[in-house]
């Protein structure tokens, strides 16, 4: 008797370690899809930070939902082995429909045009087009919640499944149920930051979705006398595999050719880092020997190479003929090397740049390079040229990490500079918001020399002018004695502007209204140009009183910078920098 109740026991725990090690697997995926479709509905719909909050937020509702409806479901058995199934499913195919379907309203326009013969000139958008186009954009949110609602029932129906192995009804079964989810899920979260976040999306959905079929699989095999037509379970699972297989084979080249529609040209490489997700695209001129090179951060647009050299020229020219020498120059972000190249050509003795993506500067430098395939190094070698190999001079030294930590880190050793650029991505996140707050500009002050100066790229006074005129004024909180603001237009961007700032001496502007020529020559830049760019409408600072300093933790100029770009949404936003 004895020895029949250790073995029904021993029996018991069995079942628990396999049920929980299920849940742990299952809540694993079940949180990387989440990540999946919320980063994939950034890169679509633009406001990254905003969508990806707002998908987080339905898909935890969903899954409440999803809880509550589990009680519909009388057999647990076949329930759970059938929700895994179809979870999967949805998990591995999401993105590819989303991608399809945004395409294909893209395409309409171009379709219809050409089943009409209608002039090639004729742009047709408006009523029907435009709906299709409009409601395509919430397809990710739709299967947001439709993924919650499954993942919501996995675990009422596993533990529906645990009271019936056991026989009785369970105190502690949620409970014990919670604590393997949560588990689960803090694995799934470390998978998707070492792993899942550097792989193609398509890629780490198809290894997200075969765990599943292969845990779905495992719970088939174990409790098949207790489902119902187990055998049609088991076909599922093949075709499941034969899809996992054909998107892991063409996936990643679906996607490339639906993005083709998503952006204004032809996308000839992605890919993503530890940080974001980079997309080149490609145009063609005509008689243009050389195509035009957009680069996208997580759907926006960071450089033209058509006119680049406006926007690094407006960041680097001032700045450089404003310092009173030009030795030491620190750079804050620019992982692209462009305004890199440009501060090289005023001859300095070193240049430091902090930049957080070693992703990033990897595909512009050979000195920072790891094996990497041949798409990659033609690309690479384009970009070099671009930046005329920037990062390969012996005065460049590259810190990689959060320019908020290495910002300390270079007060500590006492190091001063003369000149200390700031191109950092406009505020479009809450985490760099505290890299335009006051308390950073401060550090950054302590940094330069008596004479040094600093710029900070500042987003578009036209568009965002909110958070224009508070970088402003959060630089002379920061205790900067002279603040003054230019702007300049960048096709690709429109108006755009700068924050110019020292903390001793004569104003920036005048110091280079003391210039007779430029001492070096850019090739777009003149003296009248940029003293022109300090002039604003007459009525541009009347409001400046009610422009917020952006204090640390405020999020004054993260609010300030999504609120202006709302009308804007879309991969087309341009938010530079």
């Amino acid at each position: 008797m004895i020895v029949a109740e250790k073995t029904k026991r021993w029996q018991l725990i069995r079942h628990d370690i396999f049920l929980m090690g299920i849940m742990m697997v299952l809540a694993a995926c079940g949180l990387i899809y989440e990540y999946l479709l919320s980063h994939y509905a950034g890169r679509v719909l633009g406001i990254m930070e905003t969508t990806i909050y707002t998908m987080i937020g339905l898909m935890i509702v969903a899954m409440g939902v999803g809880a509550w409806t589990a009680k519909w479901f009388k057999d647990p058995f076949s329930a759970f082995a059938w929700l895994e199934a179809i979870v999967a499913l949805i998990g591995v195919s999401a993105t590819l429909l989303i991608a399809g379907i945004i395409a294909l309203t893209g395409l309409l326009p171009e379709l219809l045009s050409t089943t009409y013969n209608m002039p090639p000139d004729t742009i047709i958008r408006g009523g029907v087009i435009e709906q299709f186009q409009y409601y395509a954009r919430f397809l990710p949110f739709i299967f947001g919640f439709i993924l919650g609602l499954l993942i919501g029932m996995e675990i009422p129906l596993i533990a529906k499944v645990r009271e019936a192995v056991y026989g009785q009804h369970l105190e502690n079964n949620v409970g014990t149920i919670y604590g393997a989810d949560y588990i689960g899920a803090g694995m799934g979260a470390f998978v998707w930051v070492t792993l899942m976040l550097s792989l193609d999306i398509t890629l780490a959905a198809v290894l997200t979705a075969l765990l599943n079929v292969v845990a779905g699989g495992i719970f088939l095999w174990r409790y098949w006398q207790k489902i119902k037509r187990p055998g049609w379970l088991v076909f599922f699972h093949l075709c499941l595999l034969g899809l996992l297989l054909i998107v892991a084979d063409s996936g990643a080249r679906w996607m490339s050719d639906f993005s083709n529609v998503l952006y204004r040209d032809k996308v000839i490489y992605q890919a993503n880092t530890q940080y974001q997700n980079i997309t080149f695209t490609q145009r063609s001129f005509g008689s243009r020997q050389e195509p035009v090179l957009d680069m996208y951060l997580n759907g926006r647009l960071q450089f033209s190479s058509l006119d680049e050299r406006i926007y690094h020229a407006m960041l680097t020219y001032p700045a450089m003929l404003a310092s009173a020498r030009h030795d030491k120059v620190l750079i804050i972000g620019g992982g692209d090397g462009l305004g890199l190249r440009d501060v090289l050509k005023w001859e300095p003795k070193a240049v430091t740049l902090v930049d957080l993506d070693k992703g990033l500067v990897e595909l512009f430098s050979e000195k920072y390079t790891r094996n990497t395939d041949e798409k990659t190094l033609q690309l690479k070698q384009r970009l070099m040229v671009l930046n005329e190999a920037a990062f390969e001079d012996s005065r460049v030294e590259v810190i990689f990490g959060d320019a908020f930590i290495e910002i300390e880190k270079l007060l500590e050793s006492n190091q001063k500079f003369d000149t200390v650029i700031i191109d950092l991505p406009d505020p479009s996140h809450p985490d760099l918001n505290k890299l335009y707050s006051d308390y950073f500009y401060a550090r950054v002050a302590q940094l330069l020399s008596g004479d040094g100066i600093m710029v900070v790229q500042s987003t578009s006074p036209f568009h965002a002018r909110s958070a224009f005129l508070s970088i402003g004024k959060t630089v002379k909180q920061a205790g900067f004695d002279h603040v003054e603001q230019y702007r300049q237009n960048v096709p690709s961007f429109g108006e755009w502007g700068w924050t110019i700032a020292s903390i001793m001496g004569s104003p920036p502007s005048e110091r280079i209204k003391q210039n007779t020529q430029l001492p070096v020559d850019n090739g777009y830049v003149t003296l009248p140009l940029l003293n022109g760019a300090f002039a604003m409408p007459s009525n541009y600072y009347q409001d400046l009183t009610d422009a917020k300093v952006n204090y640390l933790g405020s999020g004054v100029i993260y609010q300030y910078h999504t609120q202006a770009w709302q009308r804007d949404v879309g991969v087309y936003a341009p938010a530079k920098k």
